[in-house]
């Protein structure tokens, strides 16, 4: 074969076999609220801070938006909340990485980026700050659901530990009253559905678990802060009549994120029960959206 013809053919290879990361554009962020967000106006311009992948001093919260490929998407939608402890958001194992992984189900992810109560020097609250980004985060989404793709009746949440904890408070919990600021305000901020990973225990016992939205819940059996919030909270909905599925596993303690670095089968499968979950729910299967 002519020299020529050989780079020829090597390029169609490469060309074929490029990873898909590599050919997808960078994700885009999108601020919550545009003008600033309401209690945070003494820190205005104020930069993010990233140690080792973790990040600290949010004032402008925010999403991260990771589209599901065109051909797969199926119309459904997850926020994910990462974790931290309230004093820094661990962005790429509790964040990034569920968001891509759930992108491989169809599924269009955003990553939020919430205000940390407990950061040194904070005067933030999680029951009003860092649950109102959820909120307005939820919000968001559904009011611009149609430039995604996105059925407005099918937005589900997903935290992990103190992101859980937001999830139930949103979920789970009357939310605290603020003021309209503008017609993204008026939405409904209630998920459709709600997946808690070893959530903390802010929200639990839950006030409103009545009419909550279907939960999948998971923690390890050794986690001695989060496996009491998880089981209490399964109670309280099942008693409620709310679907629900619990998942406790066994000799495992919290912070297994996706499970990619255990040595315990069950961890490492983890989230295939999450799949299995959210198929049989439904939140899987495109249908007609329905107006915001």
């Amino acid at each position: 074969m002519p020299h020529r013809m050989l780079l020829l053919a090597a390029a169609l290879l490469l060309s074929v076999h490029a990873p898909v990361a590599a050919q997808s554009a960078e994700p885009v962020s999108v601020p919550l609220w545009p003008a600033g967000a309401p209690g945070s106006e003494a820190h205005r311009g104020e930069p993010e801070r990233i140690e080792n992948t973790y990040v600290h001093n949010v004032h402008a919260p925010s999403l991260t938006v990771y589209p599901a490929a065109p051909g797969h998407a199926n119309g459904s939608a997850v926020i994910v909340v990462p974790g931290g402890g309230h004093h820094m958001l661990v962005w790429i194992n509790e964040g990034v990485g569920p968001a891509k992984a759930l992108n491989r189900y169809g599924v269009t992810t955003f990553v939020l980026k919430y205000r940390l109560a407990r950061e040194p020097g904070s005067t933030y609250a999680i029951e009003r700050e860092a649950t109102a980004d959820l909120a307005r985060a939820v919000r968001w989404v559904r009011s611009h659901a149609a430039e995604y793709g996105i059925d407005p009746a099918r937005i589900g949440v997903m935290g992990f530990s103190a992101g859980g904890e937001l999830v139930s408070l949103v979920a789970d919990n009357p939310l605290p009253a603020m003021p309209a600021m503008d017609a993204i305000d008026r939405a409904s901020a209630r998920p459709d559905f709600q997946i808690l990973i070893y959530p903390g225990p802010l929200g639990t016992p839950a006030r409103l678990p009545a009419g909550a939205p279907p939960a999948f819940l998971a923690a390890g059996s050794l986690d001695a802060c989060c496996t009491p919030p998880v089981m209490t909270l399964y109670t309280q909905l099942r008693n409620a009549g709310v679907s629900a599925e619990l998942h406790l596993f066994a000799d495992t303690d919290h912070g297994f994120n996706l499970g990619t670095k255990s040595e315990r089968i069950s961890i490492l499968h983890w989230p295939d029960r999450l799949a299995d979950w959210m198929s049989d729910g439904g939140w899987f299967r495109s249908r007609t959206p329905t107006k915001p």
